[in-house]
């Protein structure tokens, strides 16, 4: 059984702006559209908490006029509402003015003399800011994270960038709860944004599905939501499920690559084989079974086009040995996973190319070593945009791993996972990622499919496992979550 994982798509802030602007082409006004949306955002707090003092700080444009929209649905539920306002009223232009005109209700200047609310709803600004918050909004998001008072937040947490998750000049508000509208965007699933958002609720407003389309052609962003299973073939032998190939290095650094290696054949590959070093080549076999070991060449060992898939770098080291097996792994042209010291060679060695059929696996600092200028972008441009371009740069999948992993391809397709636990930071949870990846490679997995399925079974099997576990206990913990998959006919 094969994973893959599945997705839900995400809209950046132009795709969005350019579907609502469609949107009364195809017989949906824009109007209509604020009133689900104020609506949708009045129904998401009816179901959280009971009626109670509640302001909300409404903004000059669309995101303020939700606001009023909620505003005027609670008032009417009989909670006792009023909204505060950072802009001058009589300014307010089209839909957003119409809101107000409706709302007809109490509102005040935005002041610290103001009565307190019990809870804040946050129509200041949408996920196209793009500039710092000042003044009032400023102080109120610096606040925010010590409100006793929950805050819910429309559309995003405002300071938020919906394509980034960046805090636009490093303040935004805290939410409990963001009610944003047809499709999540970036800055929901990216740090910090995610934090930011407290629980994020997508509510469907009637976007015309022609819209969306048309606003979303092209290379999609996706949400990692989980996984499926494709069924085998019952009449496959272990030669047709692919052989998987993992480098070690030398017997001081065994225990990655065996990590490694154990992930492969856990994820499916027919048979996996170390390529071991003759000093390390005992220590190995001490300690594997279903997995075989050889001391032949890493060249000497690919010329069996069995071997469909490599996993190099976990415990390599960094010798003109390591460089040049890198080199010959590169040069056979199969798939292959670059993890640790095999990304660290490729920053060193600037003569070594990658291919379409990599997976780059890299840490924060491994894609620093080797994409130095985008890494240095990155707190500026956002993760997602740094690893696209890194991607289509190298030709290669590249894999960012962190709290908010990105995988994209070279045509710049990308996802992101939110789903996996803090507790797969601990030594060698890489090393096994890697070999996930690989195994899925050599079960004939194209490169983004292994990736983004990698990274599912990963997180899925740490998950399972809980508080304390060790990179020894992820393999294990791979059937478990295979076998509770939906199986795809």
């Amino acid at each position: 059984m094969r994973a893959r994982a599945t997705f839900e798509t995400l809209m950046s802030v132009a795709q969005m702006a350019a579907a609502d602007g469609m949107a009364p082409t195809f017989g949906t006004p824009s109007m209509t559209l604020m009133e689900r949306a104020g609506r949708a955002v009045a129904d998401e707090i009816g179901k959280r908490w009971t009626p109670r003092a509640t302001v909300a700080l409404c903004g000059p444009g669309n995101n303020g006029g939700d606001g009023y929209v909620a505003a005027r649905i609670l008032k009417q539920r009989g909670w006792p509402v009023w909204c505060e306002t950072i802009c001058d009223t009589s300014a307010l232009k089209g839909d957003a003015a119409e809101a107000f005109r409706r709302w007809g209700g109490e509102t005040l200047p935005v002041s610290p003399d103001n009565p307190m609310g019990l809870l804040f709803i946050d129509a200041l600004f949408g996920a196209g800011l793009s500039r710092p918050l000042d003044g009032h909004a400023a102080r109120l998001a610096a606040l925010s994270s010590r409100f006793a008072a929950p805050v819910v937040s429309i559309d995003v947490p405002s300071g938020i960038d919906g394509d980034t998750g960046l805090a636009v000049g490093g303040t935004a508000f805290q939410s409990a709860l963001t009610v944003t509208f047809v499709h999540g965007k970036p800055g929901h699933v990216l740090m910090p944004g995610r934090m930011r958002c407290g629980e994020t609720v997508v509510a469907d407003i009637g976007m015309p599905e022609a819209a969306i389309e048309r606003a979303t052609g092209g290379a999609a962003t996706l949400a990692l939501t989980g996984g499926r299973a494709l069924r085998d073939d019952p009449l496959a032998h272990k030669y047709q499920r692919g052989h998987c190939l993992v480098v070690s290095g030398g017997w001081q650094h065994t225990g990655a690559s065996r990590l490694a290696a154990l992930a492969a054949a856990r994820s499916g590959a027919g048979l996996v084989t170390i390529a071991a070093p003759d000093e390390s080549g005992g220590i190995h076999a001490c300690h594997l079974t279903s997995v075989m070991v050889r001391t032949d060449s890493v060249g000497a060992l690919l010329t069996d086009t069995r071997k469909n898939a490599v996993v190099i770098g976990p415990g390599l080291g960094l010798s003109e040995d390591a460089v040049r097996q890198v080199a010959t792994v590169l040069s056979s042209g199969r798939h292959a996973v670059l993890d640790a010291d095999a990304l660290t060679i490729l920053g060193q060695q600037p003569g070594l190319k990658v291919h379409a059929r990599c997976v780059l696996t890299p840490h924060d600092g491994e894609f620093a070593r080797v994409f130095p200028d985008l890494a240095e972008a990155m707190p500026v441009r956002g993760k997602l945009a740094i690893v696209r371009e890194a991607a289509a740069r190298c030709g290669a999948v590249v894999l960012l791993k962190g709290a908010d992993t990105v995988i994209a391809d070279p045509n710049g397709h990308a996802a992101i996972d939110s789903l996996s636990p803090p507790t797969l930071a601990t030594a060698g949870s890489g090393d096994v990622l890697a070999g996930l990846i690989g195994g899925l490679l050599a079960r004939g997995a194209e490169p983004f499919e292994a990736a983004c399925a990698g990274v599912y079974l990963h997180g899925a099997a740490a998950r399972a496992l809980g508080p304390g576990l060790i990179a020894e206990d992820l393999p294990g913990a791979v059937p478990g979550v295979l076998a509770g998959l939906e199986v795809m006919s």
